[in-house]
């Protein structure tokens, strides 16, 4: 989905996109796994692919060496699917190890679909990576 600097983050912020998410879409580091989690919902919902694959740990599941095909995967799923609304439940910082409880509601087709996760973020040289889903 394609969404205007001006228009309201999809992270559900209330700041403009600009002044939000795309920031981090630019190349700033998020400072915590609660703002790169935000700019990865954000990610999703403005088919940016390559944010996503760039923000994903080594050793999570869906990651692989071959960025081209795991890309289109992503952008696949994206343009399939409508980005509803992101509510965060918890938030665990740390210093190298995070965790971020949310609710994610999204639509796909004609199916809706909410769901929660809990995932694990650790902090790489630097930068917040999503790990991983952790049952809760």
């Amino acid at each position: 989905m394609k969404i205007s600097v001006n228009q309201p983050c999809p992270c559900g912020s209330g700041k403009k996109y600009k002044k939000c998410c795309q920031v981090f879409h630019k190349g700033k580091l998020p400072s915590n796994a609660l703002e790169l989690m935000k700019s990865r919902y954000s990610a999703y919902a403005t088919s940016n692919y390559k944010y996503i694959v760039e923000t994903t740990h080594k050793e999570n599941g869906e990651y692989t060496s071959n960025t081209k095909e795991w890309g289109r995967s992503i952008l696949e799923f994206c343009k399939n699917c409508d980005f509803i609304s992101l509510d965060i439940l918890e938030f665990i910082d740390g210093d190298i190890e995070a965790f971020v409880k949310f609710k994610v509601t999204i639509y796909c087709g004609e199916d809706d679909s909410s769901f929660y996760e809990k995932s694990r973020f650790l902090k790489v040289k630097g930068s917040w990576l999503y790990h991983s889903i952790i049952p809760y």
